[in-house]
């Protein structure tokens, strides 16, 4: 009876402790950081395709129109490769390529980025002189890509008029396209013009088709204050 009673205190005892709670919250952090690690490796990969398109201001330099035909010739390969991928067939490095850049909302569909970053850039540089071109692809480049970056991982204040995207993103996309802009104009005026313009594109709820919006809107405001 003694043992009994004994155990019967001990087991209450035992199932008023706060092990479980704290248990349960470790395993679900632990999952909810293991999610973060896989969204932060697929938003890296993103955005290394990304700041990868601001190389195209440096040939466009060297040679203008074999960079517009290797921006052609890109963007219309991948949109076969693509097309081919969602019909079952596997293209050696673009198929995985793309299955580890795509987020859960791209999962059985056309993954547009790299078709309308190809675009954009491409735009850019048939739109605009050099100056106003390289601006507006290091804009899409580095401004959108670490507005991403800093967004999504570092984000903490989403006022209702940003659609749910951050202030820090915002201001990351600020500072980026306003280095960028200042290196390649030496112009104060035309790298803020830049800078203010490409965040406030950037803000806007786009999806993917930021990637057209941003160079043209950016490409045509510096173009504007330049005159």
């Amino acid at each position: 009876m003694d043992f009994a009673c004994h155990f019967d205190v001990d087991r209450t005892r035992f199932s008023n402790l706060s092990i479980f709670p704290e248990i349960t919250a470790y395993f679900i952090g632990s999952r909810r950081r293991g999610t973060d690690i896989a969204e932060f490796k697929t938003e890296l990969i993103r955005k290394t395709i990304h700041f990868l398109i601001a190389l195209s201001p440096s040939m466009a330099a060297v040679n203008r129109l074999v960079t517009v035909s290797f921006l052609m010739v890109g963007t219309l390969g991948y949109t076969y490769m693509e097309y081919l991928r969602l019909s079952g067939v596997k293209v050696p490095l673009i198929s995985s390529l793309t299955g580890m850049a795509s987020r859960s909302r791209d999962i059985g569909r056309f993954v547009m980025g790299p078709v309308t970053l190809g675009l954009g850039a491409l735009l850019a540089l048939l739109l605009y002189p050099s100056p106003a071109a390289a601006i507006a692809i290091y804009a899409l480049a580095f401004g959108d890509g670490f507005a991403s970056l800093v967004g999504k991982f570092f984000g903490r204040w989403r006022p209702v008029f940003l659609c749910g995207k951050s202030v820090e993103g915002s201001l990351a996309c600020f500072a980026a396209v306003l280095i960028s802009a200042y290196g390649v104009s030496a112009n104060m005026r035309v790298a803020v013009v830049a800078a203010f313009t490409a965040m406030i594109v950037e803000a806007l709820p786009l999806e993917d088709y930021d990637n057209l919006a941003l160079p043209i809107t950016v490409g045509l405001a510096v173009q504007f204050v330049s005159f």
